[in-house]
Parts: C-alpha cells; structure tokens; sequence
C-alpha cells in the first residue's frame, strides 16, 4: 500500500516538471571590479574651502566687526556715510573725540551734552542690534574728552592724585563718571591707566599724572574701584597700555618707542592681579617694542606678547583692543601689514581713530576690503577672525 502511494507522488511532482526550464547555478566572480575615480572638487591653492565658503557679505560683517573708528561729524542721520558703514559692516564701534583735526574752531564729535547724547541716539539706531560700542577716553586729570566747557563736570581727578582721598570719595568720583558717560550714550571708557610710574622721565604716563603709583598691588586697587564704578553704570573699560608703557622714555602717539632697557616684569602684576579677581572688561595693547619679548615686533603687531604672554600666561581670554593703529610708533608699516599682523597677533578690535594725521585717515571700505583679501590669499585666517568676533559678540552682550 505504501509503495503504491509513493509511486502516485512521484508521477504528479513529474507531470508538474514538464516544459519547466533548468536554470544553471551562476558561478561566484571572484575578479575585483575597479571602482570609477571620482573627481575632486577645484579649490583653488590658495584657500581653504571653508574659508573660501564663507566669502562675501557674511566676510565683510565679520571683518566689521572687528573694527572700531573715528569719524567726522557731530550728528549721524540716517544716510550718513558713518551710519552706512556701521549697518553695511557691522562695525565693533567707534570712538568719539572733541577736538577736530582738521577744523580747531569746529567739534569733531563732542559739542555739548545734548548734543552727544541725540548723537550717540543716531548711532545706535544705525546698528543692526543697539549694542555698537561707543568709545572714549575719560581718564580723569589731563585726559577727559568730556570736558566742562562743553558743559560735563570736567574735573574728575588725575590718577596720581586719588590717593590723597578715602576710597570712598574715589568711588564716588568714578561713579559719577560712569553716570556721566551712560547719561549721554557712552558704553565704553577706554581707561584706567594701569601703567606703572616708574620712570620719572616718562613723557606720556609720568609726565601726566596718569598712574595710580609705582606699585602693583596699588594700582589695580584703584583701577578695580575704577572698573566697577563703570560697570555699575552700564559702562565697559579697557586696562592699558599692556605690557606696561610706564617705563618708557618715548611717546608712541609720535615715534618708535623701544622699552628693551627700561622695561620691568613687575609692569606685568597689575594684569595678572586684575585678571585673577575676574574685573577685566578688555586689555589696551601699546606700541611698544621690547626685544626681550618679541625681538621683531611692538607688542600690537607681536603673537609672542598677545597670544603668548597676555593670552596664554596671564591667562586673559577676554576681548584685546589695540591702540590706535595710526599712531607713529607703527608708521613704518603699511596699513595692509598693520592690519594683518595686529589680527595674527590675536587682537579683537582694531582701532583706527582717525585722529592724529590727516594724511593717514583711512575709510571702512578700505579696512574691510584690505583684509578680505588677505584672507582670499591665505595671509590671514578666517579662524582668527571668527575667534575674535565671538569674543566681541560676548563683550557687546554686556551693553
């Protein structure tokens, strides 16, 4: 019975089978098949694609926003050349003076109070966020833009000379000073003077009266009670002039000024101090040269004192504005060297205040366009500009 049944399955699975096709079983190609070469992309040599991918306008507002200038006027209306540089390039800020370098008998920028304060109005609505920085120097003694025949207060106290008072009358003359320069649109003081007076033939610091003293730990007493009195009042500061310009014997404003000689690592300890006890807004880096740390170049143009010693000994990874890039202590160098070397050097805000030569004033256009290409032909690093923009970008939030 069992065979029967066998043989009945077997004829049906055979009778089924009839017309259907074999298909061979395909052997395994063992060759290696060679991939097409795909084509890289073409770059050209002399950029690198991330930085040649952020070209263009997104270029120019980064490089802007490194900037802070001077400029000709005591109003900024809308249109104005000034205002149209401060939209179209995000600049960092700008720096107000009183006297005009080309007219004496006219302001440049300080008249009076109210005037200032619809000024400063003008410029802040120019920008694309209300935090321009809007820049002087108010020292006290012989350095006030704001000065009383232009009907501020204009007798704050020389630095040398605040020691003769308790702390507390020093507080309150700073503060004062804060409220004057907020009162008016001022955000940032480019003061104290944390320069050591240690060279009694000092013409730009000694002479003055601009220190605090001789010691370290007195001037960054005075300069922390400085820098409060500021912030208390919505207003930023700068310490200078780093490395220290208090033992010099030259102006930088006019010539070459070389502190090989004279300079003393003590000039150092107001920074260090300051930068410890957390008060430093921004440092104020000088022109001026000492071999001992950079045997090529002034402290603004030097990687070795900006990124090395202030940066990475001292520790300060705050914003680093330089002096004024058209003072005489860097006239030797072109304004493209100028420019590529300070941001190299890992500077943040460039400052050009058109102030101290009519020959040498320079526009926006020209500052962002000599940098743009720079970065086209590799000399500076998109990287350095970036790094420097986020450091602006958190000192303005502080405004």
């Amino acid at each position: 019975m069992k065979k029967s049944i066998l043989l009945v399955i077997s004829m049906i699975v055979l009778m089924s089978c009839i017309g259907c096709k074999t298909e061979p079983i395909p052997k395994k190609d063992t060759t290696v098949k060679k991939e097409p070469r795909k084509k890289e992309p073409i770059v050209a040599e002399s950029v690198p694609v991330a930085e040649e991918l952020d070209m263009g306008n997104s270029l120019d507002e980064k490089i802007g926003s490194m900037l802070m200038v001077g400029f000709m006027g005591t109003t900024a209306p809308q249109g104005s050349q000034i205002c149209n540089d401060i939209l179209t390039y995000n600049l960092a800020g700008v720096i107000l003076f009183d006297v005009n370098p080309v007219n004496h008998s006219e302001p440049k920028n300080i008249a009076n109070k109210e005037q200032v304060r619809e000024l400063t109005a003008q410029l802040q609505a120019c920008s694309q966020n209300g935090k321009l920085l809007i820049a002087v120097d108010q020292e006290g003694g012989g350095v006030q833009r704001l000065k009383r025949k232009y009907g501020f207060y204009g007798k704050f106290p020389k630095a040398r000379d605040v020691k003769k008072k308790s702390d507390a009358q020093v507080r309150a003359e700073y503060l004062k000073m804060g409220e004057e320069l907020s009162s008016v649109g001022i955000n940032y003081n480019l003061a104290p003077v944390v320069d050591l007076a240690i060279n009694k033939r000092n013409k730009i610091i000694y002479k003055y009266g601009r220190s605090f003293g001789a010691e370290p730990e007195t001037v960054a007493k005075y300069s922390e009670i400085f820098i409060e009195a500021m912030r208390s009042n919505g207003v930023l500061s700068s310490v200078k002039h780093f490395p220290g310009h208090g033992s010099s014997l030259g102006d930088t404003h006019k010539g070459f000024v070389d502190v090989t000689n004279l300079w003393n690592k003590k000039e150092l300890e107001p920074y260090k101090l300051l930068s410890e006890r957390g008060v430093i807004d921004t440092v104020m880096v000088a022109h001026v040269f000492n071999k001992k740390l950079d045997a090529e170049y002034p402290a603004t143009l030097s990687a070795k004192v900006v990124k090395g010693l202030l940066r990475e000994k001292i520790g300060f990874n705050g914003v680093v504005i330089t002096d004024d890039l058209q003072m005489g202590a860097i006239g030797k160098y072109s304004l493209r060297d100028r420019l590529r070397l300070t941001i190299g050097a890992g500077n943040d805000i460039l400052l050009f205040g058109n102030q101290l030569s009519l020959s040498n004033m320079v526009t926006v256009q020209e500052l962002v366009d000599t940098v743009k290409g720079m970065v086209q032909s590799g000399e500076v690093k998109l990287a350095d500009i970036e790094k420097s923009n986020e450091r602006i970008n958190r000192l303005r939030e502080m405004i």
